[in-house]
């Protein structure tokens, strides 16, 4: 078999690649592990920046965002009893977008579909040769059969525990990461959201995070141990807690219900560079980690997606290779301007621990966000950033 690019990955960023490659005539193939209903089954984050949004519809897979997603001019920090609110559309005239990734996903399917390109679903043990030299080579096993797909260039989009990243050599790599003291422990609830924009709650007890996927469907956090398991947090537990880390008047008019999605995740800062080697391509999160308290993960492979397609449609229909060679460099100086905002947001709303920097750090945090509070260079700086910074 013979390609072009072949994709490993059919999350969002390896559907977008494809179908932004498909659209501008250049053949690839998407490979991925799981299963549709799998992929479509994992609950992730849900908030696009404009670029998103913008890459979405160039790629015909936005008319379902249009009606649905949520448009927000604004977001909101609780801290010491009060509400700010940062307004985005006065501080910078732009908005983003709640819209479930998970939707985004079930769209770019769906977008693939009606082109005839439909990825290769449960595609077992994936292995990648001759990327660094040579014609790249990609076998996989499908139903018991090995097939094998020679082409110019490999992608990874694959994840954090995908085959891409582990295929380059160890050496090859320089890792940068942080991994954080906390979890969120996440609830997923058929209610009515409390606000009609985010919450963003620095707590004495802990972090605090009111989101929402629809006007009917909210999604809750609350910071937690590492220690914790979901099976610590009955509903009421977390009820009960995220109430106590509000301001009165939203915990007042909180509507709770049954969960119908439970989930505790990890937060880590994590960055390899580079990420190209040879013919092969990272991106997403086979090449960073962003902790979601920037709400950066999808729209930072979403911009890895706009550089790498360019480069390459670039490169077959101009016959220069000076966005491929550029890639690494590109993306990741967008890459570290996130991981920096992400790092800092986390910084700003989350308890740390009991050492014994942490009753200054506390107060750091206080004189962060009364100074956020007093500055409309300080607002117009949040956001710049939290709406997404231009590629």
């Amino acid at each position: 078999m013979r390609t072009q690019v072949c994709i490993i990955g059919a999350g969002p960023s390896g559907l977008l690649l494809s179908q932004i490659l498909h659209l501008a005539g250049v053949d690839c193939i998407v490979l991925e592990r799981r299963s549709p209903e799998y992929v479509l089954s994992r609950i992730r984050a849900g908030l696009l920046e404009r670029i998103t949004v913008d890459m979405l519809r160039a790629a015909r897979a936005a008319d379902r965002l249009d009606r649905e997603g949520l448009v927000h001019d604004g977001v909101e920090f609780a801290f010491g009893g009060r509400r700010l609110r940062i307004d985005f559309k006065a501080l910078v005239d732009a908005h983003v977008t709640v819209y479930g990734q998970t939707e985004v996903t079930r769209d770019l399917m769906d977008a693939r579909r009606k082109l005839g390109g439909v990825p290769v679903y449960e595609a077992e043990d994936v292995s990648i040769h001759d990327f660094e030299r040579g014609v790249p080579v990609v076998r996989y096993r499908k139903d018991g059969t090995t097939h094998e797909i020679a082409c110019d260039f490999v992608t990874g989009c694959d994840g954090y525990h995908g085959v891409s990243r582990e295929s380059v050599p160890a050496q090859a790599l320089k890792t940068f990461e942080r991994e954080y003291p906390f979890g969120w422990m996440g609830v997923l609830s058929e209610t009515k959201p409390v606000s009609h924009e985010l919450i963003y709650a620095n707590h004495p007890r802990g972090f605090a995070l009111c989101s929402m996927r629809s006007q009917t469907r909210s999604r809750y956090y609350v910071q937690c141990p590492l220690t914790d398991t979901v099976e610590d947090w009955s509903d009421n537990r977390f009820w009960d807690e995220l109430r106590r880390r509000l301001p009165d008047d939203a915990a007042q008019s909180l509507i709770t219900g049954k969960s119908i999605e439970k989930s505790i995740a990890p937060l880590r800062s994590f960055v390899v560079e580079p990420i190209r080697f040879g013919r092969l391509f990272l991106v997403g999160d086979a090449a960073h980690i962003v902790p979601p308290t920037g709400a950066k993960g999808l729209n930072l492979a979403a911009s890895d997606v706009h550089y790498l397609s360019c480069a390459l449609i670039e490169h077959y229909h101009d016959r220069s290779d000076g966005g491929l060679e550029r890639y690494s460099a590109t993306a990741l100086e967008r890459v570290w301007k996130a991981e920096r905002f992400s790092w800092w947001m986390t910084n700003l709303m989350h308890r740390f621990g009991e050492g014994p920097d942490e009753e200054f750090r506390r107060q750091m945090q206080q004189a962060e966000l009364e100074y956020i509070a007093g500055s409309v260079a300080a607002q117009t700086s949040l956001a710049e950033n939290y709406v997404g910074l231009p590629v």
